[in-house]
């Protein structure tokens, strides 16, 4: 099994989505990708350990010797009155998602992939100048925050409005998805900062795609961020 940039990509959409439901059909939709693809991308991301399968054990029904297993203080009538009504009530919210989705993103094994692997499995590649969709430092994402003047990055499209130097999306639906789903794009755009970015960019961009995939783990010390 060797995962493939879409793999990548639909992972990075379901850190995208949070707690969304969603179905195999919406998922290649946004993504344009068709729906064999987007089952592949998600058997593989599995495989991968990038996604956790969501499983929600079963309640079993109250029969036979199981009525006698109950408590003298849970009368066997009301348990079967109520049971049903409080399944989902008493869900823990991470079970509700898992009732709701096939999958979820591994949240520690997706940041550690995306931070220290995935610009080697999935290298940078420069095209010429070209119209399109800013990406890297150049995205909405850096806004405000580098000077004016640098070069732009884009991912060359005919729907583009800036023109820079072309970098070679992780999948030729990448701009299309991107332009569908704003927090995505960020996604995306910080991870091709790793890719072609200076130092400074690839520093912020470590410490931005870290606290969106995964936001329990603690933020790295500012003297850890080098180039």
């Amino acid at each position: 099994m060797q995962l493939k940039p879409q793999d990548f990509v639909v992972a990075l959409k379901l850190v995208a989505w949070g707690e969304q439901r969603w179905t195999y059909a919406r998922l290649a939709q946004e993504l344009g990708l068709s729906a064999s693809e987007a089952h592949g991308a998600v058997k593989r991301g599995l495989q991968a350990g990038l996604l956790l399968q969501n499983r929600v054990a079963p309640v079993r029904p109250v029969e036979g010797d199981s009525v006698a297993a109950l408590s003298v203080q849970e009368p066997v009538g009301i348990y079967r009155v109520i049971r049903k009504r409080v399944r989902r009530a008493a869900l823990a919210q991470d079970d509700i998602a898992a009732a709701d989705n096939p999958v979820r993103p591994h949240a520690h094994n997706l940041t550690e992939f995306a931070l220290h692997g995935a610009k080697y499995a999935f290298p940078g590649v420069r095209l010429p100048l070209a119209v399109g969709v800013p990406t890297s430092h150049s995205a909405p994402a850096f806004a405000g925050v580098f000077a004016p003047g640098s070069t732009d990055f884009v991912w060359p499209h005919p729907n583009g409005s800036v023109r820079g130097v072309g970098v070679e999306p992780l999948h030729p639906s990448v701009p299309f998805a991107a332009m569908k789903d704003a927090k995505l794009y960020e996604l995306l755009a910080l991870f091709d900062a790793l890719r072609v970015g200076k130092a400074r960019e690839r520093g912020m961009a470590l410490e931005r795609l870290q606290a969106l995939i995964d936001p329990e783990t603690p933020k790295p010390a500012k003297g850890e961020l080098r180039g």
